[in-house]
């Protein structure tokens, strides 16, 4: 039963990270530089439908993630190394994406939400507010490549 508790929690630990890590990259490397292309009547259906349900996946499989992972590292026995990084083949992944779900839920979302005009502000906050979210979000795409890394080399020990 043990075994599949593990397998469970790893399982869905590894299914909500590809749910962010894979919006993260959609944002960064599709939807932001495809924005200048599209018509100023077609930006709506963006901004409007389709920004905010990948922002609710976004921010949830963040979470999830974390959860996820966490639980992971306690049942395995090793939660307090890794975030001390006595682990650090695991500890720097951990805090790489503890950090980058901060700023998801904490500096990118509610930015997000003054740039798509979904909560009450000045006309003049919303381009600041997209540029903050635009700007901790390609720090997140950059942090992920070495949290992956480390997430990776701590199931292969070699680490190549």
């Amino acid at each position: 039963m043990e075994d599949f508790i593990l397998f469970l929690v790893r399982y869905l630990h590894v299914l909500c990270g590809v749910m962010w890590i894979g919006i993260l990259w959609y944002f960064n490397f599709v939807q932001i530089p495809s924005m200048p292309k599209i018509p100023d009547d077609q930006k709506p259906a963006i901004s409007k439908v389709i920004a905010p349900e990948a922002l609710f996946w976004f921010r949830w499989g963040a979470a999830g993630t974390v959860l996820f992972g966490l639980i992971l590292a306690h049942l395995n026995g090793y939660l307090g190394d890794a975030l001390l990084l006595k682990r650090p083949d695991i500890g720097f992944g951990m805090w790489f994406g503890l950090i980058m779900a901060f700023n998801v839920w904490f500096v990118i979302w509610p930015a997000q939400k003054i740039a798509l005009g979904l909560v009450e502000a000045d006309a003049d906050a919303k381009p600041a507010a997209g540029r903050r979210a635009m700007l901790f979000s390609r720090t997140n795409t950059l942090l992920s490549i070495p949290m992956l890394f480390s997430m990776i080399s701590a199931q292969n020990p070699t680490g190549f």
